[in-house]
């Protein structure tokens, strides 16, 4: 367990400060990279110190912020960690709830489903009142299967599988679906005058086969022919088979709904098949350039789009408020998922504030219905968007088609809710 902590006017236990006082702020402000070398370190030093609610300041409110932070998926993790502990430094720094200051309690599931049960089991023992996680779906959904249970509201930022919210009330999450991304996709096939598609997608994974069988669908009743849909292992690093096939059909434009280390090799040898036609992909795009590494050259990615909810490029005056915040805090450009963080910090903060005023016990049921209900009945400006939820976990709220031109992501399209 590792806790951080900004300086507080009431230390809710002043040992853990003055004992991890350096590597706290290490933590804080790590890179993507840097804090998997240190992790492992900086957890080791702080399970010493431990917190359990018998010393916790009754003058705090407590969050489990869980993801994986170290593993295979630890980018995404450690994004959505980085965007949630920036909103909620600048939530406290404005006088956090009524004054009462928010704590977050960050704990590692690896990537694991059975680790983000026992991670759960952890926080409830640190008497948190809300939990702010998983990040992928496979965890997401093992967490609320059991959050539903004690009726612990939890706020998702980038869980993307369409049944992570249908266990219970007490779900919400910060991004679109899968499903909606290749609907949203198909529409705009539409609107760009393809009439052939091809697609190529990762046929072991849940989020690319969500997004292609959810474009396929909505795609052929617009009358759009799907000309072939070519899948690939997991792992597969060759991609040449695949588009020879869909190339050989001459389609308008390609459907690449994977990850961005995957597209970026898609698109590379697409182009050295000598194919000039547009990519389209959904938000596992964000990161292909501009990254700590391209994963495609700009002259190759001239011309493709793809959906999200965040580019740093975008103009509105939030965004680049996260921006040039994010930026100074950790020295690196936010990602999608670093965004995601941050709102859904600000949907659970929001709703802090809206349930401190019901004058419940803390963390008493009657207590966390009411973030739960405040969340559900709120609305919140985020970075991604304007977010709300109309009776369901999912919230509504508009995406954007990227699109690069000499190797910059700008926004081509706005989509709105309908």
């Amino acid at each position: 367990m590792v806790l951080f902590l900004e300086p507080q006017p009431y230390c809710v236990v002043s040992h853990i400060q003055r004992y991890g006082e350096k590597e706290m702020n290490m933590a804080h402000k790590l890179t993507r990279r840097r804090f998997l070398e240190v992790a492992g370190t900086i957890a080791g030093s702080f399970a010493l110190a431990g917190c359990s609610p018998k010393n916790q300041d009754p003058n705090s409110i407590y969050v489990g912020v869980m993801g994986p932070f170290t593993g295979d998926v630890a980018q995404y993790g450690l994004a959505v960690r980085s965007g949630v502990l920036l909103y909620l430094k600048e939530f406290n720094k404005k006088g956090g709830v009524n004054g009462r200051q928010i704590v977050p309690i960050v704990e590692d599931e690896k990537g694991d489903s059975t680790e983000a049960i026992l991670v759960y089991n952890k926080l409830l023992d640190e008497n948190v009142c809300a939990i702010l996680g998983d990040v992928t779906s496979t965890p997401t959904i093992a967490l609320a299967q059991k959050s539903v249970l004690d009726n612990i509201p939890c706020v998702t930022a980038s869980a993307t599988a369409e049944d992570v919210v249908t266990h219970g009330h007490n779900m919400f999450r910060a991004t679109v679906t899968d499903p909606f991304q290749g609907v949203v996709l198909a529409e705009f096939a539409k609107k760009q005058g393809y009439q052939r598609v091809g697609t190529i997608f990762n046929s072991g994974g849940d989020y690319e086969i969500g997004v292609n069988n959810a474009f396929v669908q909505r795609a052929r009743e617009l009358g759009i022919e799907v000309v072939s849909q070519q899948g690939y292992p997991t792992g597969a690093v060759d991609f040449n088979a695949q588009l020879t096939s869909i190339i050989g059909l001459d389609p308008d434009a390609i459907l690449a709904p994977n990850y961005y280390q995957d597209n970026g090799k898609i698109v590379t040898q697409a182009r050295q098949l000598g194919c000039k036609k547009p990519f389209m992909g959904a938000d596992g795009w964000a990161g292909i350039i501009g990254g700590e590494q391209d994963y495609a050259s700009a002259a190759d990615l001239e011309g493709c789009f793809y959906c999200s909810a965040f580019v740093a490029s975008n103009p509105d005056e939030k965004v680049q408020h996260f921006v040039k915040a994010y930026t100074e805090e950790y020295g690196e450009a936010p990602t999608n998922f670093c965004s995601l963080g941050y709102d859904a910090a600000m949907i659970l903060c929001s709703a802090l504030v809206v349930a401190e005023k019901r004058g419940y016990t803390y963390n008493s049921n009657e207590y966390r219905q009411a973030i739960i209900d405040a969340i559900a009945s709120g609305v919140v400006e985020g970075v991604t968007g304007t977010l709300s939820y109309q009776g369901t976990g999912d919230p509504v709220k508009s995406t954007l088609i990227i699109t690069f031109k000499d190797g910059k992501e700008s926004i081509y399209d706005t989509i709105n809710p309908s």
